[in-house]
């Protein structure tokens, strides 16, 4: 099944997509994506149980590139393509690191797929087409930079678009010669000189975990340590928001509105510099050293980190 996989990967990259010319429309790579989710999903809270974005069809077997929590604990995935029809499909895979989710289509698409392209090149200033199910217009790179968010997610090199579309969550960012650099995950209110606008992840990231992602449905390097609290940045402190429920933080007695003050005896000040040295101590299963400022004043905490996707009740195992 690996060395099917990567035969698999070689064909999508070593060339355009099968039907694919230089004229298509970019456009008739991009569907629509619904998923339900059971109400005791971990995400189910938070993400919603019906969820909705787009998706960008990638090869001619029906295989469909998207942001991961379209589909995440997801039981049941719908494919809307661009007459409209609508078609079952299955998850594939999702990575937790790069935020990447694969479907792929169980019957036949009124689309055609994309050319994956490269963000590599590409400068602030360019135009580029931003694109989500029945919307599409022109926006400008406005930045390319780390991104840090409060899931314990940390994404280096990504895209900053502005002005934003409104169907962002995956939604698909062409270059001007119609390949695919970018995924939608998020909208934001400043990318950059207070303009809002949009963040994309790069689609450099998918080659080198997709043989992984089609034959395990994961990526097999060693998971992240994850430690299950989420921090808002305030006035330069990290207060805790919430936590994971039968996560390591709370298991530690962290909880809403601690304060994260330092790991490892260092002092951390925002998300970015936490994730990095969580991340420095090694990977899921590692102590993790925090000082916490609570209501009964300073302390020291040592939590266990965990693979996230052992914590997800409704995580496929392949």
């Amino acid at each position: 099944m690996r060395r099917l996989a990567f035969l698999m990967v070689v064909l999508l990259l070593a060339a355009p997509a099968v039907g694919a010319r230089a004229d298509d429309n970019p456009l008739n790579a991009v569907v629509e994506i619904r998923s339900s989710v059971p109400a005791d999903a971990r995400t189910a809270g938070y993400l919603g149980k019906q969820r909705a974005g787009g998706g960008i069809l990638i090869d001619s077997s029906g295989l469909i590139l998207t942001v991961g929590y379209l589909i995440m604990e997801s039981d049941e995935v719908w494919v809307i393509d661009p007459s409209a029809n609508r078609v079952p499909a299955e998850t594939v895979a999702y990575d937790h690191e790069t935020g990447f989710g694969l479907i792929r289509a169980l019957a036949p698409l009124a689309a055609t797929p994309a050319r994956l392209g490269s963000a590599d090149g590409l400068t602030e200033g360019d135009t580029l087409l931003a694109a989500g199910p029945g919307y599409a217009r022109s926006t400008v790179l406005v930045g390319i930079r780390s991104f840090a968010g409060r899931w314990e997610y940390l994404l280096e090199n990504a895209l900053y678009t502005s002005p934003p579309i409104p169907n962002f969550s995956g939604a698909a960012l062409f270059a001007t010669d119609g390949r695919l650099v970018g995924v939608g995950s998020l909208i934001l209110g400043d990318v950059g000189g207070g303009l809002p606008g949009n963040l994309y992840v790069p689609v450099d990231l998918l080659p080198p975990i997709l043989g992984d992602l089609l034959a395990f449905g994961r990526a097999t390097t060693p998971a992240q340590p994850w430690i299950g609290l989420y921090p808002d940045e305030v006035d330069g402190a990290l207060v805790v928001s919430r936590v994971a429920q039968g996560g390591p933080a709370q298991t530690a007695g962290i909880g809403p509105g601690d304060v994260i003050l330092g790991i490892g005896g260092e002092p951390v000040g925002d998300m970015e510099q936490l994730w990095r040295k969580v991340r420095d101590l090694g990977s899921a299963g590692v102590e993790v050293p925090l000082k916490v400022l609570g209501g009964s004043g300073v302390r020291d905490v040592v939590l266990t980190s965990r693979d996230r996707r052992g914590w997800l009740k409704l995580e496929r195992s392949y």
